[in-house]
């Protein structure tokens, strides 16, 4: 017996899987998903933490003071002062000695050559830093190229916690180095101690011990004798 059509059941086609994934593992960028709607992509990256990092910019000679106030004014001129945070030139105390005796305070620099800077790295900082007057480049790691010979692109490499204590620690705990514009060959007199009124020349300069030799003429030969920095003066 055949029923009619109209009393055999309709069968729906089978519908596809669902599968229910936590709102976390749902990466917005896989396939041109945007679950915020236009623009949720760049919400998404405008949301991301932004961590501010410790990095080593190397300058020319004798320019942290310049660069570091330039860059300061710079960063607010360019709009990313919220993003680099602090510029530190770290020293140590010192004292030099000046050819007539007296001495003058100084600041000794820890790394010459070098900026510490704390900062967001992004497209906007990097390029804040990199055209600043006097400024060579990040310290970091050079991207080869491919083929020819020229330089590749330098990665800024962020400081770690342990050099930044070690270095802010070094700056702060050094005790004060005397120093004095002295070069072997240089003519000086002895203004103090048992070689008083002695003239000599000098043969060797210890900064870190505040000491130098210097030739003096004892009894018609030339000695060698250690001095300390405050007992003598250069002669011009």
């Amino acid at each position: 017996m055949t029923l009619p059509l109209s009393a055999v059941p309709e069968i729906e086609p089978d519908a596809p899987e669902v599968l229910e994934l936590p709102a976390e593992g749902i990466d917005p960028a896989v396939e041109g998903m945007d679950p915020a709607g236009e623009g949720g992509a760049e919400a998404a990256e405008a949301a991301k933490p932004q961590v501010a990092r410790w990095f080593a910019v190397q300058v020319a000679s004798s320019c942290e003071k310049k660069v570091k106030a330039t860059l300061e004014q710079r960063a607010v001129t360019l709009g990313v002062s919220n993003r680099i945070l602090e510029i530190e030139i770290p020293q140590t105390p010192g004292v030099k000695l000046k050819k007539d005796g007296s001495r003058q305070s100084i600041e000794e620099k820890v790394f010459p050559g070098y900026v510490l800077v704390r900062m967001v790295l992004d497209e906007d900082t990097m390029m804040a830093v990199r055209s600043t007057p006097n400024v060579i480049n990040f310290v970091g790691q050079e991207e080869r190229r491919a083929t020819g010979k020229a330089r590749g692109h330098i990665r800024p490499r962020p400081l770690s916690r342990q050099e930044v204590d070690r270095i802010f620690k070094r700056a702060a705990e050094k005790k004060p180095v005397l120093k004095v514009d002295l070069t072997e060959g240089d003519q000086i007199l002895v203004t103090a101690g048992p070689f008083k009124d002695f003239q000599g020349e000098v043969i060797e300069v210890s900064g870190e011990r505040s000491k130098l030799k210097a030739l003096l003429s004892i009894f018609g030969r030339e000695t060698p004798v250690e001095l300390e920095f405050s007992q003598i003066s250069k002669q011009s």
